[in-house]
């Protein structure tokens, strides 16, 4: 029987001791550690972050109470903010979509070929089109129309849908604004993926308004979904250089592939547990 991995995150005031109480506490209880990450910033005195994963066959207690001794023992004593996770329990992720596949089809095609880290429970749209590419990879499709005029309405039942049923909610390129309140419901769990022109070319059009300037790079932004708009921690971003023979076309090409890339990045981290929101920014361990 192949045992699940343990993983560890951790972020707290620096100061002495802190590794010597983690891993002395792993190895009383028998946890052997297969991975271990750590950093720390200097502002506000020194914080501190690490990410460790360890093996749990020769774990002497299970690991509900391994997670009360550890509230106990370390964290408390090192004020820490710190979660602990199994590799068994996998993420389960609900994507919100329009009408544009491009990221959607991505975080499909990566779950289908096992690197997701998670699995996609469902999928909801605003619009109806994207059904039949759905259901072809056995996923559950629903269609839940939003305006301006409805957004209430629907983002209720967009809570209906999701409650319960998803970790993560990831924005692959839905074409709505998303209430705060809705976003209240899945603090530091709601990704969004967009073009990194931003806060320049705001609005209609961005990659014409972006060619029109003769821009020499275009590039997507993955971040998570704050109640200020576009405003929330960045978890991955990439670029493409362009040039003067480059068409609006070609920019918007372009940025899809980047789109698609950047998002699928972010979600797999997330779902692995690899990313600790620390004010307004992200550490992201690789």
């Amino acid at each position: 029987m192949t045992h699940p991995r343990a993983i560890l995150l951790v972020q707290c005031p620096d100061r002495p001791g802190i590794v010597a109480a983690i891993s002395s506490f792993l190895f009383r209880h028998g946890a052997n550690i297969t991975d271990f990450d750590q950093h720390t910033a200097e502002e506000e005195g020194g914080v501190y972050f690490t990410r460790l994963e360890f093996q749990t066959d020769r774990l002497d207690l299970p690991p509900e109470d391994l997670e009360r001794a550890f509230a106990l023992d370390v964290a408390r004593p090192f004020a820490m903010d710190w979660r602990l996770t199994l590799s068994s329990r996998r993420k389960r992720v609900a994507i919100l979509v329009s009408k544009h596949d491009h990221a959607m089809l991505e975080l499909l095609w990566t779950w289908k070929r096992g690197d997701l880290g998670g699995d996609v429970a469902l999928v909801v749209s605003n619009h109806p089109d994207l059904r039949p590419a759905v259901e072809a990879f056995g996923v559950q499709f629903e269609h839940v129309p939003n305006t301006r005029e409805i957004r209430a309405e629907a983002e209720a039942r967009l809570g209906e849908l999701v409650d319960g049923r998803a970790d993560l909610v990831v924005l692959a390129r839905y074409m709505q604004i998303v209430s705060p309140e809705l976003v209240a419901r899945w603090p530091k769990r709601m990704i969004n993926i967009h073009h990194s022109f931003l806060p320049a070319f705001v609005g209609a059009d961005p990659y014409r308004q972006a060619h029109e300037r003769g821009v020499k790079i275009v590039g997507a932004t993955a971040h998570y979904v704050t109640a200020e708009l576009d405003a929330g921690p960045i978890i991955e971003q990439d670029v493409g250089r362009v040039t003067h023979r480059h068409s609006v076309d070609d920019l918007k090409r372009l940025g899809r592939d980047l789109e698609r890339r950047v998002l699928a990045r972010a979600v797999r981290w997330h779902c692995e547990d690899r990313i600790i929101v620390h004010g307004n920014k992200t550490v992201v361990f690789d």
